[in-house]
């Protein structure tokens, strides 16, 4: 258990409005914070942080309506000609589409207005819907499309056998309304996001990879279960000193033999992040994710209370690690930025511990995310407990680039 004198940001002595703040250009709003599944994985329901029980279970439209002035007057304060809002839980559909719907409008409607004469040509809002597809019908999916909703799906897989810890409260498997989700979906391309899966070490890689792309989604982004030096994930031994060294690699190993199968596909039918990412890394394009490469972090949180709040993959760390003490109601988003937990994520290089600094890797890698640096008692400057496993599939990915030659060079 963490005490209030436990030193948690690494970089608290910074002077926040000495570093150099990058806009935010995501935002993360939460309209539903239960979930109609009980995942024995999930790090929200059954993970350190329980803050969940105190947030009304919808979001009230106070807070939509607040929360969409303030996405506005940083979009105009900064001349943002393009941002992304991702409508999230909990399960977001649990109010049906009607809530989504309204919070996109509202937000659209209000940064149209605030932008109008400010930023030549608009700003381009886009809203995507992140939900486990169990509600997911498809009168539910015309009302997203038709507000211009892209959907995304959760899943561990793309069959039955790959889900069977996705169930409902009651134990009883969520697959059959996945898989009528999944087929809904293929057959409207234009309203289908993508699938995010986490990556599970007791599932055979190219069962994964095989099933996702039989679901026909547009891009697949794979993720590295939540964990930290503390609380290491499944698979990975704990470690007595955070730091890089030679350590087994099961998660690395796992995603290089997906990347082969998508890297030797001549079709290269859907698109995988990750390997996207790595790729663009290594020819020197910058990222735009924050769990590989240096950009800085541009994504906030807004819970249904209105609450400020970094990703929700720091309350995996431990109960607070996301909070920022800040609200919609009496701060703006600029304030978000001189937090020192966020100001510390924008730091890029300067950010890194010494381990990570010094690795020849490290302008790909960037440390990994930033929650799965954590130890207890000296915070998140360490490499992530991934270290070796971001390594090893770095380096594959850039020999196998190396070796490209003719018509794959153009590939990525």
């Amino acid at each position: 258990m963490t005490t209030a004198e436990e030193p948690r940001w690494p970089h608290r002595e910074l002077d926040p409005d000495a570093v150099r703040p990058v806009p935010l250009r995501q935002f993360v709003l939460k309209v539903h914070s239960r979930c109609n599944l009980a995942c024995d994985y999930c790090y929200i329901y059954r993970g350190q942080d329980a803050s969940w029980r105190e947030r009304p279970a919808r979001v009230p439209e106070t807070t939509v309506r607040r929360t969409a002035r303030r996405i506005a007057e940083h979009a105009a304060a900064h001349r943002l000609p393009a941002l992304r809002i991702d409508l999230h839980g909990g399960e977001p559909l649990l109010g049906g589409a009607g809530p989504v719907v309204a919070y996109a409008a509202e937000v659209r409607r209000a940064v149209r207005e605030a932008v109008r004469g400010v930023v030549p040509g608009g700003c381009e809002v886009t809203a995507t819907v992140q939900t486990n597809g169990t509600l997911l019908t498809p009168r539910t999916l015309d009302r997203l499309a038709a507000a211009r909703v892209r959907v995304g799906l959760s899943l561990d897989g793309g069959a039955a056998r790959l889900n069977t810890r996705r169930t409902d409260r009651r134990g009883r498997s969520s697959w059959p309304a996945v898989a009528a989700a999944a087929r809904l979906l293929a057959r409207r391309p234009a309203a289908y996001a993508g699938i995010l899966c986490t990556v599970d070490l007791a599932a055979d890689p190219e069962d994964v990879y095989r099933s996702l792309l039989a679901l026909g989604p547009p891009g697949i982004d794979l993720l590295l279960p939540h964990g930290n030096w503390a609380a290491p994930p499944p698979g990975i031994a704990p470690a007595p000193v955070p730091g890089r060294r030679a350590r087994p690699t099961p998660y690395g190993d796992w995603l290089v033999r997906v990347f082969d199968l998508w890297w030797d596909d001549d079709r290269m039918r859907t698109g995988v992040r990750l390997f996207q990412e790595i790729v663009a890394l290594l020819l020197g394009v910058p990222s735009s994710v924050e769990s590989v490469g240096l950009s800085p972090m541009v994504a906030v949180v807004v819970e249904t209370d209105g609450a400020i709040e970094q990703t929700g993959a720091l309350r995996s760390a431990y109960e607070g690690a996301s909070a920022t003490g800040l609200d919609v109601f009496r701060h703006s988003f600029d304030r978000a930025l001189r937090h020192p937990g966020v100001a510390a994520r924008q730091l890029g290089a300067a950010g890194l511990s010494r381990d990570c600094a010094e690795c020849p890797v490290r302008e790909v890698c960037g440390g990994g995310n930033y929650a799965h640096r954590y130890a207890p008692y000296s915070g998140f400057l360490h490499p992530s407990v991934y270290c070796a496993d971001l390594e090893r599939l770095i380096r594959h990915i850039a020999a196998r680039l190396a070796q490209a030659d003719g018509p794959e060079r153009g590939r990525p």
